[in-house]
């Protein structure tokens, strides 16, 4: 039976557990250049050192204005590639493979002077009210995405995501609630989408796999659930997608009391669903904090990968401390081993 430490193939990518870092910004840049500083760096690698089998930096954008803020990281120069090479370079001594997830928040740019979207909807009354990219725009916007992952590419990550989710541009176009144009990206939703994947793949090895990250549903009137989003994960598996990083919500609170989001792994049946109507691998997110619970997400093969988040930002040994409490070998760093149980070495 599978478990949380069993190890994971698929293609060239080879993890030595089930265990992500899932990206969550750190907002953390000093200069506003978007260039990764000390922070990031120290940030990823002692995650690697705690174990962590996938490590995905957090969003990363593909221009100034695509940033939620102007403390985010940047992928639209070339100036970006070495920071983040260090990054890469530092976690596979520790042997952890390092994805990266390449986005642009569109109407949620907080930063931007006029932010861009899909059509001119402004996320809620107290934000800025987007331009609509022009159909034009649109094409330029997939070359700057598909820059980006050649940047990428050349700083040594092992995978790629790309941002479907949390409302940001992807995710504005496949959305009703946020797509209301009348061109050909808004006739198939899922256009530019598919476009940024096959922009992607063309930048990528052969053999390393694309992940896409994506609301499964988003909880707000207006928008769509989980059948619609099967069918728009449908249409990104037949792009290119390989895995698909399973969240929900961004146009609307998840959080409130009595609501989705309350409860621990309030995701994993989205997860689940994607994984069993689309045959493709997932990674489950949504406070899978306790390593039992991880551990049973993978053994009922509900998900391939567990993406712990608020509990790496607690301790970025979690993966040393979930092979504690269940008895597995989780290769703590010789440096460690007085620290822990012989078994869990």
């Amino acid at each position: 039976m599978k478990d949380l430490f069993t190890p994971y193939e698929l293609k060239d990518l080879k993890l030595k557990n089930r265990v992500v870092l899932p990206p969550m910004c750190q907002y953390s840049v000093t200069e506003k250049d978007g260039i990764a500083t000390d922070w990031h760096y120290n940030h990823y690698v002692s995650r690697a050192v705690g174990g962590t089998g996938l490590i995905i930096i957090e969003m990363t954008d593909v221009e100034p204005d695509g940033r939620i803020t102007d403390y985010d990281l940047g992928i639209w120069s070339d100036e970006h590639i070495p920071a983040l090479a260090r990054i890469v370079d530092a976690c596979h001594a520790y042997g952890a493979k390092v994805g990266i997830q390449i986005a642009h928040a569109g109407r949620k740019a907080e930063d931007a002077a006029v932010p861009v979207s899909s059509s001119p909807i402004p996320f809620d009354d107290k934000s800025k009210t987007p331009r609509e990219l022009t159909t034009a725009e649109v094409k330029d916007m997939v070359g700057k995405f598909q820059a980006g992952v050649r940047r990428a590419v050349k700083a040594g990550f092992d995978v790629i995501e790309l941002h479907g989710a949390h409302g940001y541009l992807i995710h504005q176009f496949h959305s009703p609630l946020t797509n209301r144009r009348t061109d050909e990206y808004g006739q198939d939703l899922t256009l530019f989408g598919k476009e940024v994947i096959a922009a992607a793949r063309q930048e990528m090895p052969e053999g390393m796999p694309l992940i896409m990250r994506i609301s499964a549903q988003e909880y707000v009137e207006g928008g769509y659930g989980l059948k619609e989003s099967l069918n728009i994960g449908a249409a990104y598996k037949e792009a290119g997608a390989d895995i698909f990083h399973i969240s929900a919500g961004g146009e609307g609170a998840i959080a409130a009391a009595g609501r989705p989001g309350t409860h621990a792994a309030y995701q994993v049946p989205l997860a689940r669903a994607f994984k069993q109507e689309l045959a493709v691998p997932v990674i489950a997110v949504g406070r899978l904090d306790e390593p039992a619970l991880a551990n049973a997400v993978i053994g009922n093969e509900e998900a391939d990968l567990v993406a712990v988040g608020r509990g790496m930002l607690r301790n970025p040994y979690w993966t040393l401390e979930a092979g504690v409490q269940l008895g597995k070998a989780a290769g703590v760093p010789k440096q460690y081993t007085f620290g822990f149980p012989r078994t869990n070495n």
